[in-house]
């Protein structure tokens, strides 16, 4: 019974991380199956297609195996930022996260979390946090926690929309 309930807790970065350094999307309730939300996250070569804030993303999706992507520039509107993060957990259904670990070079930790909660078979919840950790945590929250955050809420409503559309049978 407790093996059980172990494997059915979820990961929270709510708990785990100082709420002054964690941004988070407004959660967002999807009229699609989890799986469905699932599928769309790992396509990564469609991204394009409807994410208005990464646009291009390319990964193995293994442990460890870099995510490469180009980002919408928020703070510089009409540019394209490269970013590269290494896949940190993979539950299918569930998360999907990639971080930025500590370097000498770029001093500005951080993790990307995307949650999905299954809340019956045709519907689920989805929020993404990005939790900016290391020394610099604070300054870098103080200077990209306002466009973070937009940039995940336009991304979750347009994975809602996807999800709902696919689920609907609109695209495929």
């Amino acid at each position: 019974m407790l093996a059980d309930s172990v494997a059915e807790a979820r990961y929270d970065p709510f708990a785990i991380y100082d709420p002054d350094i964690l941004i988070a999307s407004d959660p967002v309730e999807i009229d699609a199956p989890a799986m469905v939300v699932w599928n769309i996250l790992t396509d990564m070569p469609r991204y394009g297609e409807w994410n208005p804030f990464c646009v291009w993303a390319q990964s193995t999706l293994e442990m460890g195996a870099p995510v490469y992507m180009r980002l919408v520039n928020y703070a510089n509107p009409g540019s394209l930022s490269p970013n590269c993060e290494h896949i940190c957990a993979f539950e299918p259904g569930r998360l999907l996260s990639w971080e930025l670990l500590d370097s000498e070079a770029w001093p500005y930790p951080a993790r990307r979390d995307q949650m999905i909660e299954e809340l019956g078979p045709e519907k689920c919840r989805y929020q993404s946090t990005d939790a900016f950790t290391g020394p610099n945590g604070i300054h870098v929250m103080r200077f990209c926690g306002p466009w973070v955050t937009r940039a995940f809420n336009d991304s979750a409503r347009a994975l809602k929309a996807r999800a709902e559309a696919m689920h609907r049978g609109e695209i495929t």
